[in-house]
């Protein structure tokens, strides 16, 4: 009966011990430009699957795919650039 828990232990489940790090804080928010612009994505397909996709469908679609890939250039430029130690 080891895996019975108490209702004290299941709602405090995190220590504090187990929250994040500032780096791993800073990390989320230099990335939240990328998961803003997946988020846009996302929207833009659901509008379009909801419905016979016209021509403003696949205009969102399409401009909220190349802001995803912009915000992965830029974030991987960024992070290329902290690894070599600063820009050129």
């Amino acid at each position: 009966m080891d895996h019975i828990v108490t209702v004290q232990e299941a709602v405090t489940a995190f220590a504090d011990w187990n929250e994040p790090t500032n780096a791993e804080l800073a990390a989320i928010e230099s990335e939240m430009p990328l998961i803003l612009a997946d988020v846009d994505l996302i929207d833009a397909q659901i509008i379009a699957m909801d419905h016979t996709p016209n021509e403003v469908d696949t205009r969102r679609v399409r401009r909220a795919l190349a802001r995803v890939l912009t915000e992965w250039r830029i974030l991987a430029n960024r992070t290329a650039d902290e690894a070599t130690g600063g820009a050129a």
